[in-house]
């Protein structure tokens, strides 16, 4: 299906400015200034402004450090911003008796991140403030007719910061431009629910190796000790329904 209006939250973001970049999609890009997803009079503002047909939900707090220290500031963007949102979306559903198509950019970070290979299936057991939050979030996006949540990292291969990454610690990540592509087909795919979108299970060294030449490796042991709140150790996923999804469509790996 061809959405004409799609709104995009977070589109100041690294990810949203990625998705804007999709050929053949009509993104409204409101700033925060214009839409406020923890302000619900300036989304109920923008929805009567807009004939929206589609909804690419990237707005959040996305640093764990951030959520960590403040969780109120967490809860309020993440949990209580998407609700809003979310509430927004059923209002105008119910006006115009039509559904809209509801894009929800989640992490795998709601996984228990010990054991890896989690599938949607597995119970949702966050490790930190941030894996809470976005669980949280997801709650209420399952109330609308026309979602999918996905469950994923990404990472920027063109902006790798850190000099070093730990060799024995696991997971599904792919580049910022797999996930967009990936973004496109679920946007117009009819599947709804929750979908795990990542790759083949690597530590994250071997990840960012590919992109970064001089990288070097340490141990898990070492990046968990440099921060305050908890990382996982291995947050692969079991990606075997969107190799089914994406296999009816063209999608470079």
């Amino acid at each position: 299906m061809k959405y004409k209006n799609i709104l995009l939250t977070g589109s100041s973001g690294t990810l949203g400015r990625a998705i804007i970049n999709l050929s053949n999609f009509s993104f409204l890009t409101p700033s925060r200034s214009i839409l406020d997803i923890t302000k619900p009079s300036t989304i109920k503002f923008f929805f009567k402004k807009n004939n929206i047909d589609a909804v690419v939900h990237c707005a959040a707090l996305a640093r764990m450090k951030d959520c960590h220290l403040d969780p109120a500031k967490a809860i309020e963007t993440n949990i209580v911003g998407t609700a809003n949102l979310v509430a927004e979306t059923i209002r105008k559903e119910n006006k115009e008796e039509e559904s809209i198509r509801f894009v929800h950019i989640s992490t795998d970070g709601v996984y228990e991140g010990k054991k890896g290979n989690y599938s949607e299936k597995d119970a949702a057991k966050p490790y930190n403030v941030y894996g809470w939050t976005k669980l949280g979030a997801e709650c209420s996006v399952k109330l609308l007719k026309n979602h999918c949540i996905i469950r994923t990292s990404f990472f920027d291969p063109e902006n790798i910061k850190f000099e070093e990454s730990a060799i024995d610690a696991y997971t599904s990540k792919v580049t910022i431009g797999y996930l967009t592509n990936a973004i496109r087909i679920m946007l117009n795919d009819g599947f709804i629910g929750t979908i795990n979108i990542g790759s083949e299970r690597k530590s994250d060294y071997d990840n960012y190796k590919k992109y970064k030449p001089s990288l070097e490796h340490c141990k898990f042991a070492d990046v968990q000790k440099a921060v305050p709140f908890p990382l996982a150790k291995d947050a692969s996923m079991d990606c075997r329904l969107w190799k089914k999804i994406k296999s009816k469509y063209k999608i470079n790996d």
